[in-house]
């Protein structure tokens, strides 16, 4: 028989009483907050102590920059330098007033110059690409004590060096343990929960416990990874048999938005830990899930998807028209599937503070482990989400401007960059559609002048 040694059993007695503690204090300040939706306000003083230390960092590189007599780099932004919006015609007529003393109603259907007019445009997306630079990290001009965002800011001094290795050790041996912890926990409950509730029959009793398991799986995730978010005109949130849009910047998105929300997801069958997952919430509630193939009928889609808003007693649907993942800084494209169908439209923009942790997922960069434990390992995820007003299709709409309006709105909302740009170009080439375009528009320049000459 094997005898502990009484420094052996001590050890052992200290090592349960503290896993008793560590899983007491996650259960009454996390999971039952996160089973009523409420807070104690822990993480908003965890962030304004954040704040805190960040302006102190701040000083005390200023100050140490100062004294060596080094001047601080600070990064380009992803900002956009704001032009005045012209037309190719304007454009055109600007650079042949510059080139050319004759009067400009005188001039020629086609002047040589105008093709200067096309290579500098080409120099400018060269120089200034609006596409390329919304798939890199938006940069801060401060640091946050996070190797992945400075600027050799640590070895100013060495005040700064301690307390970057302490947020190092904090980071990593007390904030990722308790976070993959709750992770765990969260979608533990999520498979559990919600295979539970799937043998229920159906009625409001099950729908019930359903939502209730979903938002509280998502809030716990929420806490994983000590995301604070700020919820505004709550009165506007999507409603049943309608379509919820909103602009993508991170695959938490979802879990930003179901924490305060009851959805269906709408997305492909995924093997793995992503499969068990699907089916278990499939069986509680109606998600519409789209096998490979699939996914790229475009008629079976739509379809499903009418089918499913047709049905005021189904959830709203949450949808991120973009297609793809943007930095935190615009709004791009979206597809027009989503408006074609004729359902109401609940717009939602969604805003990261970029100073507590950088949310974007780089997807060519990282892959989603790799971006997981970058998550989990910043200091906090703060965001602002604006839910606004519904908004249907007008009558002289076509899908397009129905999509495009609801984007511009969107991007208002959130302080974003309205951008035309199709986020699928990161991948692919530039469409002859967008080629075409430009085409047409000097084509309908020139025919229009010699139409009004010939009036005349």
């Amino acid at each position: 028989m094997f005898l502990l040694l009484p420094f052996d059993s001590l050890i052992v007695s200290l090592l349960g009483i503290s896993l008793t503690v560590l899983f007491t204090l996650l259960l009454v300040f996390i999971v039952v907050p996160a089973v009523f939706g409420v807070s104690f306000g822990i993480r908003k003083f965890y962030m304004n102590t954040l704040l805190k230390v960040f302006a102190w960092a701040t000083l005390r590189m200023e100050r140490g920059a100062k004294e060596k007599n080094h001047q601080l780099y600070k990064p380009y932004t992803n900002g956009i330098i704001a032009k005045d919006p012209t037309s190719l015609e304007e454009e055109i007529k600007e650079i042949r007033r510059s080139g050319s003393s004759k009067a400009l109603d005188a001039a020629p259907e086609f002047e040589l110059s105008d093709i200067f007019y096309f290579c500098r445009k080409g120099m400018e997306t060269i120089m200034d690409d609006e596409v390329t630079k919304r798939f890199s990290a938006e940069e801060l001009e401060s640091w946050n004590l996070l190797s992945r965002t400075n600027y050799n800011f640590h070895y100013i001094s060495l005040r700064l060096t301690v307390l970057w290795g302490l947020g190092v050790l904090v980071r990593y041996c007390f904030l990722l343990p308790l976070r993959i912890a709750l992770a765990f926990t969260g979608i533990s409950l999520l498979v559990a929960g919600t295979t539970v509730v799937g043998y229920l029959p159906n009625g409001r009793f099950k729908e019930f416990l359903s939502k209730h398991v979903h938002l509280m799986c998502y809030r716990i995730c929420v806490r994983a990874l000590t995301a604070i978010i700020t919820y505004h005109d709550r009165k506007n949130r999507p409603r049943n048999g309608g379509i919820c849009v909103a602009n993508h910047t991170s695959p938490i998105d979802v879990i930003i938005l179901a924490s305060d929300g009851y959805y269906a997801m709408v997305g492909q069958v995924h093997g793995g830990l992503m499969g068990v997952i699907q089916r278990a919430m499939v069986k509680a509630c109606p998600h519409v899930w789209f096998e490979r193939s699939e996914v790229k009928d475009r008629h079976l889609v739509a379809k499903r998807l009418t089918e499913h808003v047709q049905d005021k007693s189904k959830l709203p649907i949450l949808i991120f028209p973009e297609g793809t993942c943007i930095n935190n800084t615009s709004v791009m494209m979206f597809k027009k599937g989503s408006f074609e169908i004729g359902a109401t439209v609940y717009p939602v923009a969604i805003k990261y503070d970029p100073q507590f942790g950088d949310a974007f997922w780089n997807s060519s960069k990282y892959g989603m482990v790799t971006y997981l434990l970058r998550m989990m390992t910043s200091w906090a995820i703060v965001c602002s989400v604006w839910y606004l007003p519904p908004m249907t299709r007008e009558a002289e709409e076509d899908a397009v401007q129905f999509a495009n309006r609801v984007k511009s709105a969107i991007a208002r909302k959130g302080g974003l960059v309205d951008l035309l740009w199709d986020g699928g170009l990161k991948r692919e080439k530039v469409k002859d559609t967008f080629k075409e375009e430009q085409q047409k528009l000097y084509s309908k320049m020139i025919v229009g002048n010699h139409e009004d000459r010939s009036r005349s």
